[in-house]
């Protein structure tokens, strides 16, 4: 027996006729995002405004004497740019040192890359890049009301037997075939 997938458009829900038609998609900073950047699919034809829908935006990061951490900042680049009186912003920019990282400013970034341990039961199931282990298939087979249950606590899709991409990520191809689900 041969399997079809059947791919969609996370954004729309549309069916994509060609996997030519889908465009991969990484959300990289989004207020809803809680566990780093995740990828989502969509048509083509869904993207044609983005480019001039975009915003020229600038990142900048206030160093306070009394704060231990940095406020990080995003903001327009016209808003940014009317800060500088005396010249230009471009000729403020052109002007400006290189920016030194500080001992302790690159010590907090290090601890804050550490690794996530999908094959947990406290991250097993959460929307991440990357390939799925079989340590963290294993975990969401045993425990998938548990994390379900976890993962609508915290905001996050839950896993759903009846998703093709779901079965197939987390190898749920028995209990897809339990709840009478028939991809193909």
């Amino acid at each position: 027996m041969g399997q079809k997938i059947i791919r969609f458009s996370d954004l729309t829900g549309r069916h994509a006729e060609n996997d030519r038609d889908l465009v991969r998609v990484v959300v990289l900073q989004h207020p809803d995002l809680t566990d780093g950047p995740v990828e989502i699919d969509a048509l083509a034809g869904e993207l044609g405004e983005v480019r001039e829908l975009a915003l020229d935006l600038v990142t900048i990061e206030l160093h306070h004497p009394d704060r231990e951490e940095p406020q990080t900042v995003v903001m327009e680049a016209e808003t940014f740019d009317r800060l500088a009186s005396a010249a230009p912003m471009a000729e403020v920019l052109r002007d400006a040192r290189p920016a030194a990282r500080d001992a302790a400013s690159a010590t907090a970034a290090a601890g804050n890359r550490e690794r996530v341990n999908y094959g947990s039961l406290e991250h097993a199931g959460r929307p991440h890049k990357g390939r799925t282990t079989e340590a963290e298939k294993q975990v969401v087979q045993q425990h998938l009301d548990r994390i379900n249950e976890r993962l609508a606590a915290e905001g996050v899709r839950t896993i759903d037997p009846q998703n093709v991409e779901h079965v197939t990520r987390y190898g749920l191809d028995t209990l897809a075939r339990e709840t009478g689900v028939m991809f193909g």
